[in-house]
Parts: C-alpha cells; structure tokens; sequence
C-alpha cells in the first residue's frame, strides 16, 4: 500500500482523515473531531501519487504508535478502492497473493468501518477483501450494513470463495434483509469437477461448497461475478469449464478470466501459476465464445492488451489497483494504454512483460503492431 514517511515517530495508533496538506505539514482529524498536525518527509510508494507531499485533502490515513510513518488507507481520485478485512482464510490456493495467517485479526473489521465513518466523498465502487471475509459473517454483515448506510450510491464487491455461504446458517445470517443490487460477490471457481478445484484451493470438498454458496446468493437474490485464475490446470481444462458455467450457472452476471499476481504463493509455484497470455490465447477465445454462447458477460482481468487477441480486448478491464499499477517503458506511445491493465508493480518474472506489441499510431495515421 501506499506509505509516506513522517519527521517522527507518531504519537498515537488510529486511522484519521487528512484535512489540510500545506508545504509538507498535514493535518489530519480523527472520528472524535480530535485534529494534529505530522510533518512528512518523502513518498515511499510512487504508483498514482497525485499530490507532491504523497497525502492529499480527503485521504484516510493509519498512524501506528511509534513507527514514522502514514498508510494510505482510501484515496478518493483512486480508481480502485478496497477495504481489507481478515487475513484469515479456510482455502490455501496455489497461486494466493495474499497467503493467510491464523491469528485473530478483528481489529481489521474495526479498522474498516472507521475508514467507512471518515471518508467525505464515497467511491462508486469499493471491494471487501481478504483472506476470506464470510470466516466472520456477523462482523461481514455489520460493514455491509454499515456501508450501505453510509455509502448509499456505492455498489460493494465482495470477493469470497464462497465455501461458508453454502452453509445455510452462515448464508441466512450474511444475506437475508440484503437488499438485492447492492452487493456484488466476487466468486473463484476454477473447474467444473471438484478434482481440479480442490486441487487449486488445496482444500478437500471445497468444490460442493461453493456451488452451495452459488445456489443460495441466487436464491437470495444477490449479483455475482464468478472468476478464475489462468494458472495451468484450469487453462487446460478452460474450455470445458466454460461450458459447465453455461449450462448450470446461467444466473451470473458476469465471468472474469484473470490472469495472475505474481506475488505470494504465485512465487512459489511460479512455472504452474505465472503463464503468459500469449500461451493461450486460443483456449482464451474458444471459452469466450463459449461464454457468449450461454448469454454470458466475461471479462478479462490483468492482462496487458498488446497481448491479448484482437476480437477479445472489447472484454478486457482496466483491473489492477491504482497503487499496485505499472507499465513498461515501451507502453509509453501505445494507443492502448489509457484502456489497459498494465503490469503490478512488484512483478519481477518478466513473463508478462517479455514480448511485448505496443500499437503505435505511424506518422501516416494508421495504426501498426
């Protein structure tokens, strides 16, 4: 996440709005309407800095005691937003950016709902995630409740995997009284047959529970987006996959096909998990069409478009995180960069940013490749 580092040590712990940025002095206000000032001395994260002193007016910031430094919690020019909730998780994909922790961590859902109390301007968009949200589903609910209070204009992401939502209990508790089109459940599945998805999430009888948790979000009425992650094993069985979604989960509202983030567990299982677009752009298209076929949405995440065929970049999204995006230096003149992903910053294995096809507009005006 974004940091900026401080002249001292902070005083306090807490997450605290900025309300002033003057020649390197910030003033920032807490909940209570208790308002300090820190100095800051440089930005220690470049990716989408707008402002010279790494702080803008608005940002939702957390101070630890005693560390000189400020996390950037929520900024409102970001194109994304996402509030992390646990670290805690029942699956240990093979390619998890993010690799769980067990100890208990309920000061982050505390933490999330003081960053909900403090922003001034809610994004149109902002997604809840983890580790696995649903593990604490009177704490989900609460910040659902919350935000949809708070935030009534603001659509909320869930990403989950889904597995405690096909719990009855757990789905009653999380989604009875949710108002329908509010929220938005972002759902990994990475096979139609529970061999190849078990495998993945590395957690036996993971498949049936999430095609449980499916079932009861449509019977509750909420959107879905299902996903999945191109690593190998679900690239060779994608096509397949695609038809499996078609036939038996034709109430999604749309299906991301993702390319991974090389950091995390992905590092580790690097040759099965990192795999260039240029691999299988073929599977990529037949499971679109096959998608489409069905009356589906897909959506292609993480890819740089230059490598992505033609007839498919009208489906892809603009979907890494504003403080987490980079791009090379020959995507510089690229015509398609206002509209691509780009790179994550901290990706060092070269195999997304290797053969790269920049369309650039010629001196006669036509494009060339």
């Amino acid at each position: 996440m974004r940091q900026v580092r401080l002249s001292e040590a902070a005083l306090v712990s807490g997450v605290f709005r900025v309300e002033r940025v003057s020649q390197g002095t910030v003033t920032l206000a807490d909940g209570r309407c208790a308002v300090f000032e820190v100095k800051v001395v440089k930005a220690l994260a470049l990716p989408g800095l707008l402002h010279s002193s790494g702080l803008e007016v608005g940002d939702v910031v957390k101070l630890d005691e005693g560390q000189a430094r400020a996390i950037v919690c929520f900024r409102a020019s970001d194109r994304h937003h996402t509030l992390f909730v646990t670290n805690q998780c029942n699956s240990r994909c093979l390619m998890c950016s993010q690799p769980p922790t067990p100890q208990e961590d309920g000061w982050l859902f505390r933490e999330a709902m003081e960053i909900v109390k403090l922003v001034t301007a809610p994004p149109a968009v902002v997604g809840v995630s983890g580790g696995e949200p649903t593990l604490h589903p009177t704490r989900l609910r609460a910040l659902l409740n919350l935000l949809h209070l708070r935030w009534p204009e603001t659509q909320v992401e869930v990403l989950t995997n889904g597995r405690r939502l096909g719990d009855e209990q757990v789905a009653r508790a999380l989604l009875e009284g949710l108002p329908p089109g509010r929220t938005n459940w972002l759902v990994p599945l990475y096979a139609g047959n529970d061999e190849v998805h078990d495998f993945v999430v590395q957690s036996p009888g993971a498949f049936d529970e999430t095609i449980g948790g499916l079932m009861n979000l449509q019977q509750f009425e909420q959107a879905i987006q299902l996903r999945t992650v191109l690593i190998r094993p679900v690239i060779e069985g994608l096509v397949e996959w695609g038809r499996f979604v078609g036939r038996n989960l034709p109430f999604v509202q749309a299906v991301a096909l993702m390319a991974t983030e090389p950091i995390g567990f992905a590092l580790a299982t690097k040759d099965m998990s990192v795999v260039d677009v240029l691999e299988y752009g073929r599977e990529l298209a037949n499971t679109v069409a096959e998608l489409e076929l069905f009356g589906l949405t897909p959506v292609l995440m993480n890819m740089p478009l230059c490598k992505v065929p033609a007839p498919l970049r009208a489906h892809a999204a603009v979907s890494i995180s504003d403080w987490k995006n980079d791009f090379a230096p020959e995507c510089e003149d690229c015509e398609l960069k206002p509209r691509c992903s780009g790179f994550f910053v901290w990706d060092n294995t070269a195999i997304y940013r290797t053969g790269l096809k920049p369309v650039v507009r010629g001196e006669m005006g036509r494009i060339h490749v």
